[in-house]
């Protein structure tokens, strides 16, 4: 394991294998460990999809595969990115786009009607997502502070069921201090919750190597949610259990000024459907 990844794992609350790992690994070499970008723990609210070298599988440094321009390209952003030049992802082929509109339940995106009604206004179809700190509050307590924040959804072909970002815990313990039965209680009580308030089933944000340590690799909502997979490669790879295809992939980061771009598993027709209904 190199030094970074370790120091970040323990900063995470991995276990004490990786702190040794960590410690061997400064021993080893002789050229200083770089620090990870954001330093310390971040603040609360500044989470957002695909946080840090440890919320998405792969790696960040894999070319996209020749093939997926035949897929249609999206980005999702945050207050990272402040406000979005939608008109220039447009004229690049940008065709949706997810907005971070809250995250437990006291924050709320700054820049949320900027970049949810940009994204609309140029002429993308658009979606809002949640991020998630089971730790901080219940599901359904979550689920409706994001359907009260902008993440509800409208029958208009242009406006996606929201999603729930579920990721390693930038803040602490990965699992947020979670049995995986627990971790999969909370999950259920999210979706349950937004689908009653919404009439859509959710779409789940996560990666394989998270939804596997934390959920013990559940497999029961596959036949109802829509996946978008975060992986840093070439292929999406293997997927959780319970999704035998994704809907969405997260296949790479660019910076703060664009966003993550991501690719949708289908045509134009379809990313109607999914919008519509």
């Amino acid at each position: 394991m190199e030094p970074v990844r370790s120091l970040i794992c323990s900063l995470r609350g991995r276990s004490l294998l990786c702190v040794v790992g960590a410690l061997t690994g400064l021993l080893l070499t002789s050229s200083p460990a770089v620090p990870e970008p954001a330093g310390d723990i971040p603040v609360r609210g500044s989470a957002y999809m695909g946080i840090g070298v440890l919320a998405h599988d792969g790696s960040s440094g894999t070319p996209p595969p020749a093939g997926r321009a035949s897929q249609l390209e999206g980005v999702d952003v945050s207050s990272h990115q402040l406000d979005v030049d939608w008109q220039t992802l447009w004229g690049s082929g940008t065709r949706w786009a997810y907005t971070k509109a809250t995250e437990g339940t006291s924050y709320t995106n700054p820049y949320f009607a900027q970049q949810y009604d940009g994204s609309y206004d140029v002429g993308m179809t658009r979606g809002a997502y949640h991020f998630a700190t089971p730790d901080t509050a219940g599901g359904a307590a979550q689920a409706d502070y994001f359907v009260d924040h902008g993440g509800g959804w409208s029958k208009d072909g242009k406006t996606l069921p929201g999603a729930l970002d579920i990721e390693w815990n930038p803040y602490g313990d990965a699992c947020y201090g979670k049995s995986t039965s627990a971790m999969v209680s909370w999950i259920r009580d999210f979706l349950n919750r937004y689908k009653s308030r919404t009439g859509r089933d959710a779409v789940i944000y996560t990666a394989t190597s998270w939804w596997t340590e934390c959920t013990g690799n559940y497999a029961g909502f596959g036949t109802t949610n829509p996946l978008w997979i975060a992986r840093y490669a070439s292929t999406v790879g293997t997927l959780p259990a319970g999704w035998t295809v994704h809907t969405m992939w997260q296949y790479t980061s660019t910076g703060k000024t664009v966003g993550d771009h991501d690719s949708f598993n289908g045509s134009a027709d379809q990313l109607k459907s999914l919008a519509t209904g």
